[in-house]
């Protein structure tokens, strides 16, 4: 009966990892390597400036996005757990409602508030005489790309902030600890297993987003956008597949120290 059990669970999400793991990954590697260079072609990845400016300007910018989503939703996650008040249910509703929403979607909505008949932007003519327009930069994707990661923050905070021991935030304070103090010593600590998995999935959905790059590529050279041109104007599909592979393994890098940094946490916050 328990090999019974052990198989009905092993057996989809084999199948899962097989279809959406082992297949792409099989077919991507060999077609990398048809070309004359063989593995030479991941040596572009630092040897081509424009290859390598990308993935540089992708892993910072979703660092950056990863950083102020885990403090702007941390904060407000914290809040809307301690705190009941009329509508909380609704902005909690609202404020994950972007998770709803596909890549295109958030590109069309930075355009008509920072494009160039956007709400700033008109703002800006009416007061100033000179549009003020960064929606097609990369100040535009971080704008985008921070809109659908903070309420992956606001969730995942929120379910752990639910879960930790007021009794230890309530000892601090008894022993003298101001508000800050026991923000930064109690808080903080306890719930950085939380942030490091939340900021992890942020970073990896950020790094791989397409939909908003491609909505707003006019200035925007990011890996997926670079991808995409390799493969569709240039029809170079050994490179579009490298750095297709260079791409996965950063992301899936990523999301396993994440894994291995918040065990690790865990178990020396039980020790």
């Amino acid at each position: 009966m328990r090999k019974l059990l052990l198989t009905c669970f092993l057996v989809p999400s084999l199948t899962v990892f097989t279809a959406f793991f082992v297949l792409p990954v099989a077919l991507l590697v060999p077609q990398s390597l048809d070309t004359p260079v063989g593995w030479g072609i991941y040596a572009q990845v630092v040897t081509n400036s424009r290859y390598w400016g990308s993935l540089v300007d992708t892993v910072l910018l979703s660092l950056v996005v990863t950083a102020v989503a885990l403090v702007i939703g941390g904060v407000a996650a914290l809040f809307l757990e301690r705190n009941r008040f009329p509508g909380r249910d609704l902005l909690v509703s609202l404020l994950t409602l972007p998770l709803s929403f596909p890549g295109v979607v958030v590109g069309f909505m930075v355009i008509m508030l920072a494009g160039r008949q956007g709400l700033i932007g008109q703002a800006t003519n009416a007061i100033f005489g000179s549009r003020v327009v960064f929606a097609y930069s990369v100040a535009g994707l971080f704008l985008g790309y921070l809109y659908f990661s903070i309420p992956r923050v606001v969730t995942t905070v929120m379910a752990a902030a639910g879960k930790l021991d007021i009794a230890q935030e309530e000892a601090a304070r008894t022993l003298g600890a101001s508000a800050w103090r026991t923000l930064v010593d109690v808080t903080i600590p306890a719930m950085v297993p939380a942030l490091v998995s939340t900021g992890a999935i942020c970073f990896a959905t950020s790094i791989g987003a397409f939909g908003t790059a491609f909505t707003l590529a006019t200035e925007i050279n990011v890996l997926p956008i670079v991808i995409y041109t390799e493969f569709t104007l240039s029809a170079n599909i050994a490179t579009a597949a490298m750095l297709s592979v260079v791409l996965g393994f950063v992301t899936w890098l990523t999301l396993f120290l994440a894994h291995v940094l918040s065990g690790a946490e865990t178990t020396g916050g039980g020790a």
